[in-house]
């Protein structure tokens, strides 16, 4: 509403003061604010030392994850400063000296009536405000530093933390926009390569919440994302611990054969979805399948005299998509975490969705026999042990592939004095030995 010009005189006439009185207080009660402008305080500036992610998108060259320690660092996927940005203050000021020839009287008739109509608001953002008046940080590896009872984006409240990780963390939040559902929020550090891997396998879930909007094939679900001061966050369903975690604390006791069986149905009844649409997962392990529901029950063991814990629902969610590649799109040559890498991949012949394939293979022994099928963190080893139980490797891929230093005379060189399985000195016998008895 335009308001008139006033002009200062000395001495006010009665009159008008009375008219100005009237109708100011007609427009308080019509409008529920001051007719005089009110300064306000100018929002908070963000710090120069943030870095926000403001370039357009490009696809860069996917770095793929193949430290043999990964599987030690990311087994599951936590906080010092509030990360919830600085808000902007719902109180108002006013300056006495800019209408001097009102009354003390008037003055604190006008105090007592914006009082009252900023309280509410100012009631209602109290909490909001003391919640947002720390800045955002982040520590020395790029991981934001925040603490439960945070917020982000005015929306998910942090109240636990549920692991940390190469990538990032993933923190237990409530999402008040949806009646305070929990969610697991996956935060991703402030690094470049990992933002770009968030964005990829945020594509890939948008495809797969587009092609299976009903959960139907037990792939996680994302319900939200957004970009946090350059961390990307990805919100999920809370499921519970994943299937390495619960083996491990069940003292890799192995899983009872008919949760085996479940499992596997719904691996497969999983990846033949994502094959269909031309999808491969790259990175399947015990640690990225999760149960739905983790509680359990504490069962005796006669035949082995200990207690066991076992699952009550074998209910499971594939996760980790970070490295799931579409057909069309370009392939890295080394794929998988180590133990449940395929021979083509070790040997750079290419690989595609049977990858998949033989890493669900591996995962199922492990469920069954409680350690893995293949516990080795050197090529050359890990080739012997195939050959051990399935069988020599093809003549035809022996061929074909570029490290011709494994092989001799059609048969891997395998020395079992050597710790790694390479011939030291001209004194070892070039032989083709298993190194599994």
């Amino acid at each position: 509403m335009h308001h008139c010009k006033r002009y200062r005189s000395p001495e006010p006439d009665p009159y008008l003061s009375y008219r100005w009185k009237r109708r100011r207080s007609y427009s308080r009660e019509q409008e529920g604010r001051l007719r005089y402008p009110s300064r306000r305080e100018p929002p908070p500036r963000r710090s120069r030392s943030r870095s926000h992610d403001r370039l357009p998108y490009q696809r860069r060259y996917r770095e793929r994850r193949d430290s043999d320690t990964y599987r030690c660092e990311e087994r599951s996927p936590s906080f010092g400063e509030d990360c919830y940005g600085a808000s902007r203050s719902h109180h108002r000021r006013r300056s006495r000296d800019r209408e001097p020839y009102r009354t003390r009287k008037h003055a604190h008739h006008c105090h007592k009536r914006r009082t009252r109509s900023c309280s509410s608001a100012s009631s209602r953002s109290q909490q909001s405000s003391k919640r947002s008046s720390r800045s955002v940080e982040d520590d020395k590896e790029g991981h934001l530093v925040c603490r439960i009872g945070d917020w982000l984006q005015e929306r998910y409240e942090i109240v636990g933390n549920l692991g940390e990780g190469t990538f990032g963390k993933v923190v237990e939040c409530l999402d008040h926009a949806r009646g305070k559902s929990q969610v697991a929020l996956k935060i991703i550090r402030n690094v470049g390569k990992y933002r770009e891997a968030a964005r990829l396998e945020i594509n890939v879930l948008k495809k797969i919440k587009e092609k299976d909007k009903e959960n139907k094939f037990l792939c996680v679900l994302m319900s939200d994302w957004f970009n946090f001061h350059g961390h990307m966050c990805i919100a999920f369903e809370l499921l519970g611990k994943n299937t390495f975690e619960f083996l491990k604390e069940n003292n890799f006791q192995p899983y009872p054969l008919p949760h085996v069986r479940h499992m596997a149905y719904q691996l497969c009844h999983a990846l033949r979805f994502l094959h269909e649409n031309q999808l491969t997962h790259t990175d399947l392990k015990p640690e990225n399948i999760l149960f739905v529901n983790s509680e359990f029950e504490t069962l005796y063991n006669e035949h082995k005299s200990c207690e066991e814990k076992s699952v009550k629902n074998t209910s499971i969610r594939v996760a980790d998509f970070g490295s799931a590649t579409f057909d069309h799109e370009h392939h890295t040559t080394i794929v998988a975490t180590r133990h449940y890498r395929p021979p083509e991949v070790i040997l750079e012949l290419g690989w595609a969705q049977p990858c998949d394939v033989w890493s669900i293979g591996c995962i199922l022994f492990e469920y069954y026999r409680g350690f893995t099928l293949f516990q080795t963190h050197e090529n050359r080893e890990h080739l012997v042990m195939m050959e051990k139980i399935l069988g020599p490797i093809p003549s035809h891929m022996i061929h074909r592939t570029r490290k011709q230093k494994y092989f001799y005379k059609g048969g891997l060189v395998w020395d079992e004095n050597s710790s790694d399985g390479r011939v030291t000195c001209s004194k070892t016998p070039w032989s083709t030995c298993s190194c599994l008895t």
